[in-house]
């Protein structure tokens, strides 16, 4: 039986090298209508293949490494001080 059979949770590893937005979804964890938002700003590694669009997983791999450098590099920024206050 495979992974994916019954209901069971498929690995990364079983993801296929070029994706479409149903499998790209899946394995980025967000909705379609998300990744479509995403390709129309422009924030998303894609090709389109005669009208379909198409997800290299390499590419979405390195995507969501940069994302997660760039989450990381907010986390050790200094926070800025609340101007004004709010008692007076």
């Amino acid at each position: 039986m495979h992974s994916a059979e019954k209901g069971q949770p498929k690995k990364m590893s079983d993801s296929p090298e070029v994706m479409n937005i149903r499998q790209a979804s899946e394995y980025l964890g967000v909705s379609a209508d998300t990744l479509y938002k995403y390709l129309s700003e422009g924030r998303i590694p894609a090709f389109k293949l005669g009208n379909r669009w198409k997800f290299k997983k390499t590419l979405l791999d390195r995507w969501m490494e940069s994302k997660s450098s760039e989450g990381e590099h907010m986390l050790k920024k200094k926070p800025r001080p609340v101007r004004g206050s709010m008692a007076r």
